[in-house]
Formats: C-alpha cells, sequence, structure tokens
C-alpha cells in the first residue's frame, strides 16, 4: 500500500444522470489507499458539462496538480479537460466511455435522447417506474436517487450529454500522461469497444475491465481497477 502521492486530490466526475454518491462509491476507497482524498462532483443539471469544468479548475486552483477521473459522459469531459491542462494533472482514470469523437448513431446518446423525450412526455414518476422495471436493482436504485434531484433540469441534461462530443482519437493520442481505461465487457450503453479504443490511442494507458454485476455488487470495483492500472506508475508518481 502507497502512502502519499505527490498530489492528494482525485477530482471524480460523474456519468449522465448519475451523482455525486456513485462516483464518491465507485472511487474514494481505492483513491484513498493510495493516499488521494476524492472529491465527487454534485452535476449541475442545468449545465452539467459546464459544472464539472468549474469544479476541476477550483480544485486545480486549490489544490495544484490532480488526478482527474470520470465515468462515462464525465471520462469524455474528464479526458478534455486533462488535455488542455496537462500542467495541472498528474494522471487520467477514465471509466466506462461512451463514444469516441461524434455522439451520433452511439447507444449511450441515443438512450439518453429517448430518456428525455419520454421524461417530458410523461413525467419523473411514470418513466423512473418504466426504469427501475427493467434494470438491475442497483442501477434503479442509484437512478432514482439522482434522477430525482436533478429533476426538473433532468431533460435538458440528458440531452446535452447526447450532444456531447467526447474526444476523437488525433485528441486522445496527444494525451502525454499516465492513463487508465476501465471497461465494463457486457455494458451494451459504454462498448467495450470504446474502451479499448481509447486505451489503444492513449500514448501510456493501461486497460482495465470489470462487468456490471461487479459494479452492481461493489461500484468500488471500477476506482480498485483504475488504481491497479495505474500501478506501475506508483513509484514515479510518489517521486521514488
Amino acid at each position: 500500500m502507497h502512502s502519499r502521492l505527490d498530489t492528494h486530490t482525485a477530482v471524480v466526475l460523474p456519468g449522465t444522470g448519475s451523482d455525486a454518491r456513485f462516483a464518491d462509491d465507485a472511487f474514494s476507497a481505492a483513491f484513498g489507499d493510495v493516499g488521494l482524498t476524492t472529491l465527487a462532483v454534485e452535476p449541475d443539471p442545468a449545465g452539467v458539462v459546464d459544472s464539472y469544468l468549474a469544479a476541476l479548475d477550483g480544485a486545480a486552483h486549490r489544490h495544484g496538480r490532480i488526478v482527474v477521473a470520470g465515468i462515462s459522459l464525465g471520462a469524455a469531459v474528464a479526458a478534455r479537460w486533462a488535455a488542455d491542462n496537462a500542467s495541472s494533472t498528474i494522471a487520467l482514470a477514465l471509466a466506462l466511455p461512451a463514444w469516441t469523437g461524434d455522439p451520433a448513431g452511439s447507444p449511450a446518446a441515443l438512450s439518453a435522447q429517448f430518456t428525455a423525450r419520454l421524461l417530458r412526455e410523461e413525467g419523473l414518476d411514470a418513466v423512473t417506474a418504466t426504469m427501475a422495471s427493467s434494470s438491475p436493482e442497483w442501477l434503479a436504485r442509484t437512478l432514482r436517487r439522482s434522477w430525482a434531484a436533478q429533476w426538473p433540469a433532468l431533460p435538458d441534461a440528458l440531452d446535452e450529454a447526447a450532444r456531447h462530443r467526447s474526444p476523437d482519437l488525433a485528441e486522445l493520442a496527444r494525451i502525454q500522461m499516465p492513463a487508465v481505461v476501465v471497461g465494463a465487457v457486457d455494458d451494451a450503453v459504454h462498448p467495450i469497444d470504446v474502451a479499448r479504443q481509447w486505451a489503444g490511442t492513449l500514448p501510456d494507458c493501461a486497460l482495465r475491465t470489470v462487468t456490471l454485476d461487479g459494479i452492481g455488487s461493489d461500484p468500488g470495483c471500477l476506482g480498485r481497477a483504475a488504481v491497479d492500472g495505474l500501478d506501475r506508475h506508483w513509484p514515479r508518481l510518489l517521486g521514488r
């Protein structure tokens, strides 16, 4: 176990429609084991990406160099912010990236657009009940909580996510810092091929995989996979 990094802060950005609590559950224990304090960002549904960028800017201003992590949409925002702020970023941990470049036609973007339309037509309670009836219990529990907190701006937040352009391959190839991508091998919304593509394009990156059942049993598997993927870098990150 490592006792100290040359930075003590990791900022984690949740996925679309999710919340800071899930991001914290996913990363804080594993990051804590290597000496990091996790700051999980609560999205502002009136401007999700702007709220993430403001949180990253603020954390870098307060804490100096930071570990930047994100899930799904949060992974896309984290990667681009790190590319633009390399001197403030010590490492990247990117979980469940949903698409590369243009979101058009991707499962996650189509799902977000469909859900936003249903929410406007049928309301929060009806759509939440439908979601819960067709989702794993852990996911239904998580989204029931986060969707209620983000209502009534939730449909706009989902549409914003569905329009968000992720880094393309050329942009990923220019990110020169230690990175790990964590993909779920059985997630149709966040295809494992996207995770493999990101990991194969980032210049200094490891790929780690999990399963949806694993996330459901313990969201902390995402953080442990991320820490493991960066394991060979810890001596240098620790200044040893």
